[in-house]
């Protein structure tokens, strides 16, 4: 049966879907006692892993695996829907041991209904819809993966198939990392963070989180200095915080060097408007690399490099033409460039620099907190979130808007960035602990503006019916959040 991928609430039933059939097989594998535990999404799908182990999933394991996917999807099982309360839920993740879902609801009102999918007797909950019946999810690829496997899906830019493998290990990395921090913050799954919102130390967990991630911006620098390199190129997907990063990094450079570095953003370098190349779909592409004047960018990065002097052009939205004569550079001897843009770990972009001068970096929000060892926010959900709350406070659009444009967003990325993210040196996790808990005290509101008549309400209601699993931190609150926090790029002050 075809299912068609075709908005972010049908990818999100697809994809869970595959998970509770992979779910199901492999406790046919391993008996009902096995731990299975979904990670972060890595490499068009989902990283997987089983918690009580002793040794690493082996190839034939894998092969297993796959056979009772396979026959699960061909024997065309229903994937029914059942309500229950939140108490009649508990008892159901108790007799699971999952205690984790368990002190979730326990913090939600007992009587409030609550929606669990039973695929042949084998019940989860994943706060979507799912497909009618496990025959709709027969497109998707398992791999081995270092210590599990990788659970490959379509994504609905991918036209319904599985993408070409790539290598992500630094966002394996980096997802390990941000684990390896929650652990030592306390805060394994969301009922972690509500209990620590509810006990008062909503300012306590601001304070440590962004203390943390100063730490990991100056080891950046301090690497960046001990290399030597001097071209830093920084790319990332809409709503990274790519702006207030480079910033912070240039600082933190300068305090390791004595000098900070000069500070450009590739807009700047867009080719004048009447030469813009014309995309697929007929229209002026200016997400491409052709968009860009790569002769003059290079011939100035190279300039610079060289201790030289340079007349760099301002690009006027306006007129659409670079103007001249209002910005001359004269860098110092020795001083390095930040670079940020969305070609920036595109080597196309800088092929006229050594390799050994650039020091590239990855930036996104690679979401921190899992909301149960089987269900996590998405990246995708976290920047959309972010990008809402921004475009509110400062571009005047409202949560309908920034809805209506995010599968074109999402598509620029998909065709510019996520391609060159295994190219990084660093991948840097933008995403902050308490974020999502903050976010929803701007962004329900806005969600909630959505009319039922409007084509986003659907998906407003899918984000408004997930995020009210997480206690808010109060605005008051987030006063703690410093100035310089890459949230304020997004919430303002």
């Amino acid at each position: 049966m075809k299912y068609t991928i075709d908005s972010i609430k049908k990818e999100q039933a697809y994809h869970h879907s595959v998970l509770m059939v992979m779910m199901k097989a492999i406790i046919e594998v391993y008996g009902m006692d096995v731990n299975v535990r979904v990670g972060n999404s890595l490499n068009q799908g989902f990283f997987v892993y089983l918690g009580d182990t002793s040794s690493p999933i082996s190839t034939s394991d894998i092969s297993r695996i796959k056979e009772h996917m396979d026959a699960i999807i061909r024997a065309d099982i229903p994937i029914e829907t059942v309500t229950m309360t939140n108490e009649e839920a508990m008892k159901l993740w108790k007799e699971y041991d999952v205690p984790e879902k368990v002190r979730l609801l326990g913090q939600r009102d007992p009587e409030e209904k609550l929606e669990i999918s039973d695929m042949g007797g084998y019940k989860n909950c994943f706060f979507s819809d799912m497909v009618p019946s496990t025959s709709y999810v027969d497109t998707y690829e398992i791999r081995k993966y270092k210590n599990g496997f990788l659970l490959r899906v379509p994504y609905m830019l991918s036209g319904g198939k599985v993408s070409e493998y790539r290598d992500d290990d630094k966002l394996y990395e980096a997802f390990a990392d941000s684990k390896k921090m929650r652990k030592n913050m306390g805060l394994d799954y969301l009922s972690d963070l509500n209990e620590a919102i509810r006990a008062g130390r909503g300012a306590e967990l601001i304070v440590e989180a962004e203390k943390l991630q100063q730490q990991e911006i100056e080891e950046i620098a301090e690497e960046i200095a001990e290399k030597g390199r001097r071209l830093i190129l920084i790319a990332g997907p809409s709503s990274s915080g790519k702006t207030t990063f480079a910033k912070r990094l240039c600082a933190a450079i300068g305090e390791k060097t004595s000098q900070e570095p000069i500070y450009l953003g590739t807009d700047d370098y867009f080719v004048n408007r009447a030469e813009t190349p014309i995309g697929p779909d007929g229209k002026p592409d200016y997400e491409g690399l052709s968009a860009l004047d790569i002769e003059l960018f290079n011939s100035q990065m190279k300039a610079l490099l060289n201790g030289e002097s340079v007349d760099a052009p301002e690009y006027d939205f306006v007129s659409g033409e670079k103007k001249f004569g209002v910005r001359t550079i004269a860098p110092l001897e020795g001083q390095a460039l930040v670079i940020e843009g969305i070609h920036s770990l595109n080597d196309d972009l800088t092929p006229d620099i050594p390799v050994e001068d650039k020091y590239k970096i990855y930036i996104s929000p690679l979401t921190r907190i899992g909301i149960d060892r089987h269900n996590r926010l998405s990246t995708t959900d976290a920047r959309m979130l972010r990008r809402m709350v921004r475009d509110n406070q400062f571009r005047g659009t409202d949560a309908a808007g920034t809805l209506s444009n995010w599968c074109n967003v999402r598509r620029g990325e998909n065709e510019n960035i996520f391609p060159y993210s295994s190219y990084a040196d660093h991948v840097f996790n933008s995403s902050l602990v308490y974020e999502t808990a903050l976010l929803k005290t701007y962004a329900q509101p806005l969600l909630e503006e959505i009319s039922e008549g409007a084509p986003e309400y659907e998906e407003a209601q899918r984000m408004i019916a997930f995020l009210k699993y997480f206690d808010r931190i109060s605005t008051e609150t987030a006063k703690n959040v410093p100035d310089n926090s890459l949230l304020r790029e997004f919430i303002g002050k």
